[in-house]
């Protein structure tokens, strides 16, 4: 069937390729732009945007696709039944006489919306068209005239290439550029003036630079954020002018900034007066605000630190915990700055539909500030279902109620109660979880001694507590789990955050060990060859009476020299088995507390070209191991006969967007971990590396590949060390309709120098870093706007445990894993 509907696309790709399918007569489809400036051909994207045509979008740059789309819709078909009827008279008859004329307008209508489809998710063919080529000489005129090019000099020259196909080559001589000279100022406002001489020499017009309008646009921003920011709240970009004198020698200006006094409206005349600088004398806060009520009369009101807060019913938040996101205060000199930080946290405490903050002036040199707050519902449900299947759960169903409630305790909180459900059916049969999960964000600091104030409010600090308690049953080993986390974050700067996790504690708790080798049958299937190599051990049948017979049998194999001896091979094998029993099966309490940095320079959602760093630093049993006296049989720290994990992990991630013009994105990620034990203490599971799945090495399935060269076969594998590093490249297709190429590589290993672990799995410096296992593949992703449907097809192109040939012996669509998920893998 796959393979059915592979050539079912490529014929109609084929039957699509006639790129001039839909050119009509007499006219030219655009196959390709030059622009040459000053005898260079130049590529620069900053100029390219510039051409009114461009020829149709191409997937790696030769493949027109969105055009091979178009051209299966015919832009001269029927819009309606009627006018399909006359287009289709014996085909309509068809369905009428076989069916029913019902049958015959539906079939109809199906092939009106298919035309229509194409046509609208595809690309029209671009043709040459004369009065464009000649805007675009305009347009490059212009620019180069901006970039202080002003004798420049823009032609075209059109070139058949024969098959209704053309080409655009632009010329462009720039000429010899001007520099600004001498740069002098007009400013009839004297407290304008005395601001500007003692802030010039910030200023982006400089005596020898080149002209360039950028400058001058870049000059009246800062003009405006200047003045605006030191009181001069009534100042506009409309107050400025520049004047360039070219007239005695055009390759060099003069230039004069001019600004001019404050224009004031009345009665339909104007009249100008000096700027003044204003302040804050009074400040009002409606908490309860909506279009609708505004003029109803306001029942409740206070103040608190000379700020005033109103409600129409009930004042609803504690104006000590409200003030904090407020930066305007009484008898403060107006600044555009702390007005929209004040903006961004109210914004940022998520209780509240629209912020809108404006000024009245009550005189030349006082304003009042009104802040109007339109509250989100005080509660909000949420419902969230999820259908999956992995390789130890054959059908999962699960579903996710949540109940929020903003403003708890009058201070903006926001509290959330979650609890989770599912059913499914792996090997031993049906099972379910359960989970629950309490959490509070303050949008403060909450911490003793005074340790609030090392950080200011302006860094949007907040804090949160949650617990979370979860069981399983019949999946694994049955796990319990208890979480308790407070947790510490602010915003250091606009780029960077700063997260500290003073308490992420988990216990980990295992209701049916027993089953261990049920659920891992591959392990239990190892142990098989272990007993094979010498007669004189017994391996009891597999199940859960005979749990701790088969320990027994690891144990004794385990510190049995002669079989060390006779069979090195078969012993390692015991002894990793061994291993990742007492992890997969041993309580943790798991205290962790942590520290993270992030940098992210993304602006919006939209940017794609952006860096982003984030490195995390892990403790986990440092103070607990300190403050206990307890140790079990394997000299592990305990706390109430409980191990505590005791571990340093240290994760960096780093990613870089480039946008390549045109909705094409290059995108790349590597990511490095390590986790180092202490005190002879295990790795939990669930802190564990793991390689594969749909956001890693999507050539693998989760939990499919390594550590190191170990062959494949175990229902999961782990390790302490982890290296990731991902290409992408992303482009358009057709409509909402996204490809992708993809490059994945990394491994895991381990570092724990545990005598368990065989010499396969172990990282043994850099010489290991040639045991990366490589997938390649390609994608198609869904745009919904406020989600990404996402498919990957990986295949296997580089195996590191394979013995000799390690390069595409696997690489086939019967290898191949597909991987389904939801947005972007990074």
């Amino acid at each position: 069937m796959k393979k059915l509907s592979f050539y079912f696309l490529l014929i109609l790709i084929f039957n699509s390729c006639s790129t001039i399918k839909h050119v009509p007569d007499n006219e030219l489809l655009l196959a390709k732009n030059t622009i040459i400036v000053d005898e260079k051909k130049t590529s620069k994207e900053k100029i390219h945007e510039l051409l009114l045509q461009r020829q149709n979008a191409k997937v790696f740059g030769f493949l027109p696709l969105s055009l091979y789309f178009y051209n299966l819709g015919n832009p001269k078909g029927s819009k309606d039944v009627e006018e399909w009827k006359e287009n289709h008279p014996q085909l309509y008859k068809l369905f009428k006489d076989v069916f029913s004329e019902k049958q015959s307008i539906s079939v109809a209508r199906t092939f009106i919306g298919l035309n229509t489809w194409y046509l609208e998710n595809g690309q029209a063919p671009v043709i040459i068209n004369d009065k464009k080529t000649n805007a675009t000489i305009d347009n490059l005129t212009n620019y180069f005239f901006t970039e202080g090019y002003f004798r420049n000099h823009v032609s075209a020259t059109k070139d058949i290439l024969g098959n209704k196909k053309g080409a655009i080559t632009y010329r462009v001589l720039k000429g010899k550029p001007t520099f600004l000279d001498l740069i002098y100022t007009t400013i009839e406002s004297p407290i304008l003036d005395s601001i500007y001489q003692a802030n010039k020499q910030n200023s982006f017009l400089k005596k020898g630079e080149q002209y360039k309008n950028q400058n001058f646009i870049d000059e009246a921003d800062r003009l405006v954020k200047l003045y605006r920011n030191k009181g001069i709240f009534h100042f506009n970009e409309n107050s400025i002018l520049f004047e360039p004198d070219t007239l005695d020698n055009y390759q060099k200006t003069d230039v004069e900034i001019k600004i001019s006094n404050r224009l004031i409206e009345s009665k339909g005349e104007y009249s100008s007066k000096p700027f003044n600088i204003q302040k804050v004398k009074k400040i009002n806060i409606y908490t309860d605000y909506t279009y609708n009520q505004r003029f109803e009369p306001l029942n409740d009101s206070t103040n608190y630190n000379g700020v005033n807060y109103f409600a129409h019913k009930k004042l609803k938040y504690n104006p000590k915990y409200l003030s904090q996101s407020i930066f305007i205060q009484p008898d403060q000199i107006y600044t555009d700055s702390l007005r929209n930080l004040t903006r961004l946290h109210l914004r940022g405490l998520k209780n509240f539909k629209t912020t809108s903050i404006r000024y009245q002036e009550i005189n030349d040199k006082e304003l009042e500030a009104n802040i109007y707050l339109t509250p989100i519902e005080k509660y909000t449900l949420g419902l969230e279902t999820e259908l999956s299947r992995s390789n130890i759960r054959n059908f999962d169903i699960s579903a996710k109620f949540s109940i929020l409630n903003r403003n708890t305790f009058k201070g903006a909180e926001i509290f959330r109660f979650s609890v989770l459900g599912s059913y499914f059916n792996s090997r031993n049969g049906p099972g379910w979880e359960l989970g629950s999960n309490i959490s509070l964000q303050v949008p403060r600091f909450m911490a003793p001694f005074g340790l609030h104030k090392f950080v200011p409010k302006s860094m949007m600090p907040r804090t949160t507590f949650q617990t979370g308690v979860a069981i399983q049953k019949n999946i694994a080993l049955d796990k319990q789990s208890i979480s308790l986390g407070i947790d510490y974050k602010w915003q250091f700067t606009e780029r960077k955050s700063i997260q500290v996790e003073l308490l992420n504690a988990q216990y980990i708790r295992n209701l049916n060990v027993n089953n261990y080798f049920n659920i891992y049958r591959s392990e239990y299937n190892k142990l098989v060859e272990v007993a094979e190599a010498d007669t004189s051990y017994t391996l009891p049948e597999n199940n859960s009476e005979n749990a701790s017979e088969i320990v027994s049998f690891m144990r004794s194999v385990a510190s049995d020299g002669n079989f060390r001896n006779n069979n090195p091979e078969e012993y390692q094998e015991n002894l990793n088995v061994f291993n990742r029993y007492r992890i997969i099966s041993s309580d943790f309490l798991i205290p962790e507390i942590a520290y993270s940095f992030t940098y992210n320079n993304k602006e919006k959602v939209s940017d794609s070209d952006f860096s982003y760093f984030r490195v995390r630093l892990a403790n986990s049993g440092n103070i607990m191991g300190l403050l206990s006296n307890q140790t079990n049989i394997n000299g592990q720290k305990t706390v109430f006969k409980i191990p505590v994990a005791q571990y340093f992990k240290t994760d960096i991630e780093y990613k870089k967007y480039w946008d390549l013009g045109r909705d094409n994105v290059l995108a790349h990620r590597t990511f490095l971990g390590a986790i180092v034990t202490y005190n002879n203490s295990n790795i939990p599971f669930n802190r564990s590396y793991f390689a594969g799945g749909s956001n890693d090495i999507r050539a693998w399935r989760t939990y499919d590949l390594g550590p190191g060269t170990r062959q494949p076969g175990l229902e999961y594998n782990i390790g302490s060390l982890k290296f990731l590093t991902s290409l992408e490249y992303r482009f358009p297709m057709v409509g909402s309709l996204k490809g992708a190429v993809f490059l994945d590589a990394g491994n895991i290993w381990d570092i724990t120098n545990s005598s368990l672990v065989d010499d396969e799995s172990r990282f043994d410096g850099l010489k290991s870093l040639t045991d990366m296992a490589v997938a390649s593949g390609f994608g198609v992703r869904y745009d919904l706007k406020f989600l990404v449907l996402r498919l990957d097809l990986g295949f296997k192109t580089r195996e590191p445990y394979k013995q000799n040939n390690r390069w595409f012996q696997n690489y086939n669509f019967s290898n191949a894993v597909y991987n389904i998920g939801i947005n972007y893998p990074f």
